[in-house]
């Protein structure tokens, strides 16, 4: 573990928290963060004085000495991987709502993690999980388990398209052929292959909608957020494309750390605006 946690009584209540509720769940993980390693040469005498107290065989020594590296290496990522979720906490998460057969399961599931980008992401979906519970299904902890790197940095690259629409998130993209997409590595082979792991809904096909109503509707992009007003366009829909979110997908996408593109956000308010749709920035209510 290449992080020493202060001590449990100079943490915040939900770090101290989710550190209990950790070890609770799967045993053994505050008190490590307490105490200083046990030196090498001790730990090495230990083993060889545990091997000398049974007889085994030369392979079965091997194969105990196998498992005693996996599990130690299981622990250091389940350790690491709560300790960096604690900078992500809220100052209202409720770590101890979190239910403790989800927290096995998690656990069960990202132990055996060890490349730091992935051991990131599944930081942030227990973080996510403590500030509220029950945020994360276990089936999105299965998806994110059976995933690899190539599938999350794809992913993250999807993310430059997303918008937040009525309360959830959504692709924009109107045409996947389009350069805009393509400069990001964003083609037909990615979309159908984040389909075929559950998180996009993709038709080359058919167009994607949102309905509206009223005149205007508030969207935002990586933050920023815009009014569209439909004065001047018929129908109640508003078109983003061919591809959508699954559920799966929506509670993901806030953790993929994607970037916004000034140059895609221009390029969809020239769509709306060459289809009629008036748009203008958010602009905060008086408070006088």
């Amino acid at each position: 573990m290449t992080n020493e946690l202060k001590p449990i009584a100079s943490l915040s209540k939900p770090a101290n928290t989710l550190v209990e509720k950790v070890s609770d769940a799967v045993g053994g993980i505050a008190r490590p963060w307490q105490i200083k390693r046990v030196a090498k040469a001790e730990a090495d005498a230990k083993k060889t004085q545990a091997l000398a107290d049974v007889e085994v065989t030369e392979i079965e020594q091997r194969g105990l000495i196998r498992l005693a590296r996996e599990q130690g290496q299981q622990q250091e990522n389940i350790e690491q991987i709560t300790y960096n979720a604690l900078p992500h906490l809220s100052e209202n998460a409720n770590p101890e709502s979190i239910e403790d057969d989800w927290l096995v399961h998690f656990f069960d599931r990202s132990r055996i993690v060890s490349d730091e980008q992935m051991q990131t992401l599944w930081s942030k979906i227990l973080a996510g999980e403590a500030n509220d519970p029950g945020a994360f299904s276990k089936r999105t902890v299965n998806l994110v388990a059976s995933r690899d790197k190539t599938d999350a940095q794809m992913f993250t690259r999807l993310g430059t398209f997303v918008w937040k629409i009525s309360d959830g998130f959504s692709p924009i993209i109107f045409d996947h052929n389009h350069k805009v997409f393509a400069a990001s590595d964003i083609k037909f082979f990615h979309l159908s292959h984040l389909e075929d792991i559950g998180l996009v809904d993709f038709d080359p096909v058919v167009r994607f909608h949102f309905n509206r109503s009223g005149r205007f509707m508030s969207v935002s992009y990586h933050g920023r957020e815009i009014v569209i007003d439909f004065q001047k366009v018929e129908g109640s829909q508003l078109k983003i494309g061919t591809a959508l979110l699954t559920q799966i997908g929506k509670q993901l996408t806030p953790l993929c750390g994607a970037n916004p593109s000034e140059g895609y956000f221009s390029f969809v308010l020239s769509e709306w605006l060459n289809k009629g749709i008036a748009v203008s920035s958010r602009i905060p209510p008086s408070k006088g």
